[in-house]
């Protein structure tokens, strides 16, 4: 299964943000990263490396590859509406992205994993594809055989209130995608409309 599997700090380093979970590392070393990280100042970066760089930023945030990326991408500019919000409306309802959201895995690769393990129930069926699209009304849950193991249920974090459009049932153990989220709801720190740009070039 293609993923990035390299050191996350070094990632958080380029960007100058904990783009990959924990930031702790950072606050010791912000430098970019390498051999001449230290020497080498943030020098301004022109309009191609700027929308390069928000794209970059976005596929390793969601832990998606260049091909997936693109595909979904083509995929929100044939939907109605802002082409950058509807992508982060599509991100945002992977699969993976919701396990995460729903406070069911500590980070978006754990919640990957649970996936990709065969844990996670959509409408009571199995599903192990990390990048489906769910669509609201779509129940997300563990299997039973998964709800019953600690070693899974101790790394739960709880389902940030903060995140309206999803609905976490603690006595069933179920999660209810409600809705696409708009994008003042969603966190995460990046300019969409430099994605735009860089792929109507």
């Amino acid at each position: 299964m293609a993923r990035y599997t390299g050191p996350k700090t070094r990632i958080c380093r380029i960007f100058g943000e904990p783009i990959l979970g924990n930031g702790k590392y950072l606050t010791k070393n912000s430098l970019p990263p390498g051999q001449h990280g230290a020497a080498r100042k943030r020098k301004q970066l022109g309009e191609y490396a700027l929308q390069l760089r928000e794209k970059q930023k976005a596929k390793y945030t969601y832990g998606v590859l260049e091909r997936q990326f693109k595909k979904l991408f083509y995929e929100a500019s044939r939907q109605k509406g802002v082409t950058g919000e509807t992508l982060m409306k599509l991100l945002e309802a992977r699969l993976d992205n919701t396990v995460y959201r729903l406070g069911l895995a500590p980070s978006r690769p754990a919640a990957r994993q649970l996936v990709s393990h065969k844990h996670i129930t959509v409408n009571g069926h199995i599903v192990n594809i990390p990048s489906y699209q769910l669509k609201p009304g779509d129940i997300i849950g563990l299997k039973p055989k998964s709800a019953a193991n600690s070693a899974i249920t101790s790394n739960f974090r709880g389902k940030n209130p903060k995140f309206t459009w999803l609905d976490w049932n603690e006595k069933e153990m179920k999660g209810t995608f409600l809705s696409y989220p708009e994008r003042d709801m969603i966190p995460e720190n990046i300019k969409e409309q430099l994605i735009v740009e860089l792929y109507s070039k």
